[in-house]
């Protein structure tokens, strides 16, 4: 399987109101992994994603990235932990009124301290690094236009190269595509998983879509009532198993197989 990049260990999430998000995940991910979790609304999809950089805080279990307990981590610890995590937001996360070079150069935030950030001094070799991370995902005629001037597709692939720009071992990308047309959609996915086949990320990605799921996951992980339902390849993915997952009902958890 190669090398552990993430591994999820008895996972739970409960709100101060006392609703249950997560139950007992368990889940590994290896280096380079495409992987893709299903699930119908309020399964627990993005909650389980933002627990993994601990933009939800867990409220027990373990999630150990690249060795390290995420979930036990110090503020200065997270901070270090969180330069190796992309994340990719539904609604793009952009600086809207700065270039898109400059949200691109964002990715290298965390290398810098806080004084060149806040002043956004960053050196010539980062200015062409990003150019050419934006050529690599076609938005190199894009470079010097104020991010909300670019269509919703092409802000997404900014947030991407943003993400590479981070040179993270795992991206975490949360329904990238869900405001997106179908041609605006199969476009971001595309560049999205190239980007992580040609840097050997190993991705986490949210999605409502399941014909796409299908056509780009390494793996699929289904989640139904904060649990895992299926954990397995597109080809072991039934219309069965889709129409449980999806089903109002609560059914028994698939087997799964990695």
């Amino acid at each position: 399987m190669g090398e552990t990049i993430v591994e999820v260990k008895q996972l739970n999430k409960t709100y101060p109101d006392g609703t249950v998000a997560l139950k007992n995940i368990n889940i590994k991910a290896y280096k380079g992994e495409f992987i893709v979790i299903i699930g119908p609304s309020g399964a627990g999809k993005s909650t389980f994603l933002r627990s993994i950089n601990r933009l939800s805080e867990p409220t027990g279990g373990e999630i150990l990235f690249m060795g390290k307990d995420i979930v036990k981590a110090g503020k200065r610890d997270l901070r270090k932990i969180r330069r190796n995590i992309g994340m990719i937001f539904q609604g793009f996360n952009l600086v809207k009124r700065l270039p898109t070079v400059r949200n691109v150069l964002h990715g290298k935030l965390g290398y810098m301290s806080s004084v060149k950030g806040a002043f956004g001094l960053f050196d010539q070799k980062d200015v062409e690094e990003a150019l050419d991370i934006l050529k690599r995902v076609g938005l190199e005629d894009q470079a010097f236009k104020r991010a909300d001037e670019l269509s919703g597709g092409q802000q997404q692939r900014v947030a991407i190269a943003r993400a590479i720009n981070q040179t993270p071992q795992l991206i975490l990308a949360d329904e990238p595509i869900a405001s997106l047309d179908p041609n605006s959609s199969r476009v971001v996915m595309d560049y999205l998983q190239k980007a992580c086949r040609e840097e050997g990320f190993t991705t986490f990605v949210n999605l409502h879509q399941v014909d796409f799921a299908k056509e780009y996951a390494d793996r699929i992980i289904g989640i139904k009532d904060g649990e895992v339902f299926f954990d397995g390849t597109a080809s072991q993915l039934t219309d069965e198993t889709i129409e449980a997952l999806y089903s109002k009902e609560k059914t028994k958890k698939q087997e799964a197989v990695v």
